[in-house]
């Protein structure tokens, strides 16, 4: 047994609450160690003497470790626990002082692992429809035009042409409600939209008004329109926030250009000094965009402004849910207070961060509910694209990431293959279709919520940002084609199998062949061919 391998930490994705009578644990050893592995637990204040024992069941391994978990109904809310490791006639036991050859209950109270006390308000509570979303990413700009009233002075992009970061289409708000009918045919019952309010880019996550929609796209009255006919087809809005930076034209900004220090929304922004100097760029910005400077989200008053706009497109509007963008830069004391008052308004708005990396302090239940799945993204380039990993490689790096975090996060995951800031995934695998389509079935099969970029039904090719912003070819679309096809059952499969809705997974491989089953859907895909099966295990 290594015992360095060895891992439990309570109240975190190894010990966590799934409600207030029910305990997920989970126990992690070395990939070359094979016990059976027992949970005894108890109550807090007696356990000593009335303990339970249960078997915990091997969950899954990844490339270094293996994981067993265990789902617990304790009779009290006070959980404590300790686990007994067997190898053939060898008993140890792991609990806060690590790995003992025995273990004294009578001084439990010292050293086992606990969860103190359950908590209600402690609990992450899963926002129910994402177990069945399949969702469907637009860039409202390169979508469709519906609006053909509107001053279509700003256009500067024929539809079909190659986009230049500068370019306008004139897709708009209109052009998605025109568009929401072929949307469900495909099998879409969620939107996420890039930003839509005021601003001067095409992509507007330069906003200068949070309270109003971009006149190229509309007004608030389309949206509204958007919204209620979406819900009439039973298709989820979730829009982008963009709380870590503005426009430089925002309000705020220009009053801080203009009085400095002395300005009231000076400490709404991070600045070094007495007074905006744009020639230095003596404030925080994103990146290096000094045209888009990084709102002081430890600031209360800051805090404030952010939540009551996301509150009102809300109660207004009735959207669904927030992406948040770059959202990994913005203060933790912002996103618990925003999530408070953004479940306040409704429960069953989803929040959804953009953090390409592991979000596990932000995954915890008072923040985020889940993160756009980008570590998904890579591990599927790197078996379809750059075949850096066999199907081996694949599965481990897959089950890594589902131990990453809780169950309950992991169901509302939004996974992607590509997005407005990547390659589009048919590029990066040479425009091999059988690739494509494996990866699609793995996208749909896999746990969480599926997210299609616009144009990935048809194919549609590209390279990095402006290229992958191209707008959407409505004649090839329209020819209901093998991809789209094939992502419409995908969708049906999703939405209908009740088996795609839970968190379990089988992932594992054999001779480089990857395996994938949920309940009794298996999808295969070979590793040298890479060309899939979705059957049913008899």
């Amino acid at each position: 047994m290594l015992e360095e391998a060895l891992y439990h930490m309570p109240e975190t994705e190894y010990g966590y609450a799934v409600d207030s009578k029910t305990v997920h644990l989970r126990l992690r050893t070395a990939r070359a160690d094979t016990p059976r592995v027992y949970v005894i637990y108890g109550g807090k204040y007696d356990f000593w003497e009335k303990r339970r024992r249960k078997e915990m069941a091997f969950r899954c391994h990844d490339r270094l470790y293996n994981y067993y978990d265990v789902v617990l109904k304790p009779e009290d809310v006070r959980l404590v626990y300790i686990f007994e490791i067997r190898e053939g006639e060898k008993r140890f036991y792991y609990s806060e002082d690590g790995l003992t050859p025995c273990y004294d209950f009578t001084t439990a109270f010292y050293n086992a692992f606990q969860i103190a006390y359950l908590n209600p308000c402690d609990v992450h509570r899963p926002v129910a429809w994402m177990n069945s979303a399949c969702f469907y990413q637009i860039f409202v700009d390169r979508f469709y035009r519906g609006d053909n009233r509107k001053n279509d002075s700003y256009i500067n992009l024929e539809w079909g042409q190659l986009p230049t970061p500068e370019s306008f289409a004139g897709g708009d708000l209109a052009g998605i409600r025109m568009k929401l009918p072929y949307l469900e045919e495909l099998g879409v019952n969620a939107l996420y939209l890039t930003p839509i309010f005021k601003s001067v880019s095409n992509h507007k996550y330069d906003i200068q008004d949070y309270y109003t929609v971009d006149e190229s796209f509309g007004t608030n009255g389309d949206f509204a329109e958007l919204v209620n006919e979406a819900h009439r087809c039973g298709i989820r809005v979730v829009i982008d926030a963009v709380f870590n930076h503005v426009s430089e034209r925002c309000a705020q900004f220009q009053d801080v250009l203009k009085s400095g220090r002395e300005s009231r929304y000076f400490d709404w922004f991070i600045i070094h000094g007495d007074a905006v100097d744009r020639k230095s760029v003596n404030y925080e910005c994103f990146s290096a965009c000094d045209y888009m400077p990084k709102w002081n989200t430890s600031n209360p008053e800051v805090q404030d402004f952010l939540i009551d706009i996301a509150v009102h497109w809300i109660k207004e509007y009735h959207i669904d849910g927030w992406r948040l963008d770059v959202s990994d830069e913005v203060s933790h004391a912002f996103w618990r207070r925003f999530r408070h008052a953004v479940k306040a308004a409704d429960t069953e708005c989803v929040i959804i961060g953009e953090n390409w990396h592991n979000a596990v302090s932000f995954l915890r239940g008072d923040q985020y509910d889940a993160v756009m799945n980008y570590a998904f993204t890579k591990a599927c380039l790197d078996f379809f694209a750059f075949e850096t990993l066999d199907a081996e490689g694949f599965a481990n790096s897959l089950n890594g990431l589902l131990m990453r975090n809780t169950d309950t996060v992991n169901n509302m995951m939004l996974n992607l293959l590509d997005s407005h800031d990547t390659h589009r995934f048919f590029t990066q695998v040479g425009e091999n279709v059988a690739k494509l389509k494996s990866a699609l079935a793995v996208l749909y099969l896999f746990v969480g919520a599926p997210c299609v970029y616009y144009g990935t039904e048809i194919a549609l090719p590209g390279g990095y940002d402006p290229d992958c912003r191209r707008t959407m070819d409505w004649d090839r679309a329209q020819e209901r084609g093998e991809i789209w096809r094939h992502i419409n059952r995908l969708a049906k499969l999703k939405r209908e199998e009740s088996a795609l809705h839970s968190p379990r997974a089988k992932i594992y491989s054999e001779k480089n062949i990857f395996y994938l089953e949920r309940g009794d859907i298996r999808l295969t895909i070979d590793g040298d061919s890479f060309s899939h099966v979705i059957e049913r295990m008899g």
